[in-house]
């Protein structure tokens, strides 16, 4: 049974959430939000707090309603507040910079990487090897992460690469003659 959709969402003044059949949108300062629930959960408004119910007792019903009410709450966080990623460019020569839309990297390939931000989301550089990416969508904020990591991610032995900035990488010994 998850515990997680025993817990009820509570709405911030600022956020308008509406229910129109299985569609819920979220509306806040920072943005609008729509999810479309899955037909075994049940999402009732009881004043200002949203709660979670399985409608049936199968397994998949109660898992379910628990992810329903993590998307959702993410949803809530994320038109109120935001997300925010940040990323770390190790290694010599290894630098990104912004040029209009377009995340450009020079990363140890061939040719700089040219990486263009996604509808909703924001690609800021401090300084060249640091990358911070902001949105509402926490989906979308994480997956432009993930995507950037990817195009060279931590190497175990110099930990050259993109990495995420609390990730450890753990680090290999060299090869002993």
């Amino acid at each position: 049974m998850s515990r997680i959709a025993n817990r009820p969402i509570n709405i911030p003044a600022k956020v308008e959430v509406s229910i129109d059949g299985r569609i819920v949108t979220v509306k806040g300062p920072k943005g609008t939000l729509d999810y479309e629930t899955h037909p075994l959960v049940k999402v009732n408004r009881q004043d200002n707090s949203l709660t979670f119910s399985a409608c049936d007792e199968s397994k998949a019903a109660k898992a379910l309603s628990g992810t329903t009410r993590a998307i959702l709450n993410n949803m809530v966080t994320g038109v109120l507040r935001g997300f925010e990623r940040k990323l770390q460019i190790i290694g010599v020569g290894y630098r990104a910079q912004i040029q209009g839309k377009v995340l450009d990297l020079s990363v140890g390939t061939s040719h700089p990487i040219k990486f263009k931000m996604p509808d909703g989301v924001t690609i800021d550089t401090p300084s060249p090897t640091e990358i911070v990416i902001r949105g509402y969508d926490k989906q979308k904020v994480s997956q432009a992460a993930a995507q950037i990591r990817a195009y060279q991610p931590p190497e175990p032995y110099k930990g050259k690469g993109i990495r995420y900035l609390d990730e450890m990488v753990v680090r290999k010994e060299a090869k002993k003659s």
